[in-house]
């Protein structure tokens, strides 16, 4: 089979892209389980509201990308605030069965709520943009996925920054690598686990917002996504950042390439193959598990 060089670079750059988006999913999960040592399970459907978020903004602003974006951000922010402050935040370290418990009843009921209201009929989204984009010979980019990854390198920088330089990352950390000289230290854990949460919920916002152009927005969305994110987190190591974002990127270029000389249906699978492997390699996934890393 003649592999064309240019159309390897276009399922590149694709995987790229891809790659980045559910790279923000993944570092999310994997922030909540560093400081608050849970697994959430409704962290797709935040994923979703995030996208519907943007589906409705963008008329309101005239189809206008940026601010429709902000906008759907802060929406699965405050949600994520309000599950911490009624669900989560009276949780113990110790009560993990809880918690994959009310998050997975939590998944469920906002599906259904979604659905309800707003049926779930797949939903088209369009932006300023349209199906413009960069073209550079035969290679051609939307402008959607282009700010859609560009969004993302923003947001792990300052997510890098944020945690390595500022006192409200450190107490993140500290939390994370030994809560009980956190707590001597004076560091209160709620605080700092509502901090992380909301910070989660918006990088998760921002893959939703920006996979609402790219896809097409249902309720159900988030649920194809999540385990995905799951997998990739357990490959790059529980509470490891960059370790989950190297195996998102890994994950994006992967189904890419797949898709582009295989059948479709082998991309689902590519990731659960690819986790099955590493853990009977490396238990601990490729990267070293434990207290949340930054670098």
């Amino acid at each position: 089979m003649t592999i064309d060089a240019g159309y390897l670079l276009q399922l590149t750059l694709n995987g790229i892209a891809l790659g980045l988006l559910y790279a923000l999913i993944a570092v999310g999960l994997s922030l909540i389980f560093g400081v608050m040592e849970i697994i959430n399970f409704a962290h797709g459907e935040l994923l979703m509201l995030g996208a519907f978020a943007m589906t409705f903004a963008l008329p309101v602003v005239g189809l206008l990308y940026w601010p429709a974006l902000a906008a759907a951000i802060f929406a699965a922010m405050l949600a994520g605030l309000l599950i911490y402050e009624i669900l989560l935040a009276r949780l113990r370290p110790d009560e993990f069965e809880r918690s994959i418990l009310i998050t997975l009843g939590l998944s469920i009921i906002l599906i259904h709520t979604v659905q309800y209201f707003f049926t779930a009929s797949p939903r088209l989204v369009d932006t300023q943009y349209g199906f413009a984009g960069v073209e550079i010979g035969s290679i051609r980019l939307t402008w959607t996925r282009v700010i859609g990854a560009a969004a993302a390198l923003a947001a792990f920088a300052g997510l890098y920054l944020t945690l390595g330089f500022t006192q409200f990352g450190r107490a993140m950390r500290a939390i994370a690598q030994n809560r009980e000289a956190a707590l001597m230290v004076g560091i209160r854990p709620r605080v700092v686990a509502r901090n992380a949460m909301i910070l989660a919920t918006g990088l998760c916002g921002l893959a939703g917002a920006a996979l609402a152009p790219i896809q097409l927005v249902t309720p159900y969305m988030g649920q194809f996504l999540i385990f995905k994110a799951f997998a990739l987190v357990i490959i790059g190591g529980l509470g490891n950042i960059p370790g989950a974002v190297a195996a998102a990127v890994a994950l994006g270029l992967i189904e890419s390439w797949i898709g582009g000389f295989f059948a479709a249906a082998w991309q689902e699978g590519a990731v659960f193959v690819i986790m099955i492997v590493v853990l009977m390699l490396r238990p601990d996934g490729l990267f070293k598990r434990g207290g949340m890393r930054v670098g």
